[in-house]
């Protein structure tokens, strides 16, 4: 049994080459929701659904987010009418008492819809509407992923981190931002002076994720800080990674990361934006896989191999290594 550990883009790619090792009946996956954000009333979750989309094969592999052929009449349309009415299209935050007004939200994850400054595909906004519906019904998040991963034909266990309100907060010299914010509206460039994950001192781990974490865990190569980091400040998280063999994989290659804004954000919580930066920002770990060429040393088991992952094929060799590190722990 394995239980990988996802956010943004870079374990979706590891994922589709998990099962040249572990099948699907024996794989669960905890996804981040710090990125959750309400926009224009509707709860979107974007780790989640880009493994929804993976796992029913309608993934935009281009842009790993949003379903392939997606059309936007809705959010066209939407921009239209902020143009016309002559009304701002940036990231607007609904008033600061509207933020837990209704449905329990973490405080700065709530957006207006106007002008939408994040561009959802019209079959992409069918999830959202389902999702903030069976939510309104009184369902836990959990169980609205467990419904629409029915829907979408998922053969892996999706769990969602939480079913409690978390908000990846990035604090720049411009203010504080939500992460979606920071990074769809201002394309990372804000310097950032540091990233609170705030409601996760009172949430819990959603319904099966501490049993999931017994597991031989894989940390993908995701941003350690906003992809990561989350799930770790959810209490009882990283205490139960201690417990279990954890191997995971370099979002970096050396001092570069692969892709997003993991340097900047590991330096505003004061870890070194490199792969050497991961024996701090998973002190649990057992064993790393990182890029044949980095010279990084650790002081666990080390397997080295070509970590890009560009394709199925790229993705089968770096599980393949992942295996590799985990004979070497147990």
């Amino acid at each position: 049994m394995v239980t990988f550990l996802s956010g943004g883009t870079g374990t979706p790619k590891l994922l589709d080459g998990a099962g040249a090792v572990f099948s699907p009946e024996e794989t669960t996956i905890i996804a981040n929701t710090g990125d959750d954000i309400e926009l224009g009333g509707l709860f979107v979750s974007p780790d989640v659904d880009t493994l929804l989309f993976q796992g029913g094969g309608v993934l935009d592999r281009e842009t790993w987010w949003g379903i392939d052929g997606d059309t936007h009449r809705t959010n066209a349309a939407l921009m239209d009418l902020a143009s016309a009415g002559n009304l701002s299209t940036g990231p607007q935050y609904l008033p600061k008492e509207k933020q837990t007004d209704g449905r329990e939200l973490a405080n700065w994850r709530r957006f207006s819809g106007i002008g939408e400054f994040m561009t959802i595909g019209d079959r992409d906004r069918a999830i959202h509407i389902t999702r903030t519906s069976l939510l309104d019904q009184g369902h836990s998040l959990s169980e609205a992923t467990h419904r629409l991963a029915g829907a979408f034909g998922l053969e892996v266990d999706l769990l969602p981190m939480s079913d409690d309100p978390v908000a990846s907060l990035i604090h720049t010299e411009n203010g504080m931002m939500h992460f979606q914010e920071y990074w769809i509206a201002h394309r990372g460039e804000r310097a950032v002076d540091t990233v609170e994950f705030r409601g996760s001192s009172s949430a819990e781990p959603a319904p099966g994720v501490l049993e999931a974490l017994e597991d031989t865990v894989v940390i993908g190569p995701s941003n350690p800080v906003t992809s990561i980091g989350p799930m770790l400040a959810l209490p009882g998280f990283a205490d139960a990674l201690a417990q279990t063999t954890v191997v995971a994989v370099s979002p970096f290659l050396g001092d570069d990361a692969f892709s997003g804004p993991a340097g900047p954000l590991m330096e505003a919580v004061n870890a070194e934006p490199s792969t050497a930066g991961l024996a701090s920002a998973y002190p649990f770990a057992d064993a790393f896989v990182i890029d044949e060429t980095d010279a990084t040393e650790f002081d666990r088991p080390t397997v080295r191999t070509d970590i890009r992952i560009d394709s199925s094929g790229d993705a089968r060799r770096v599980v393949r290594a992942i295996d590799d590190a985990i004979g070497q722990v147990e």
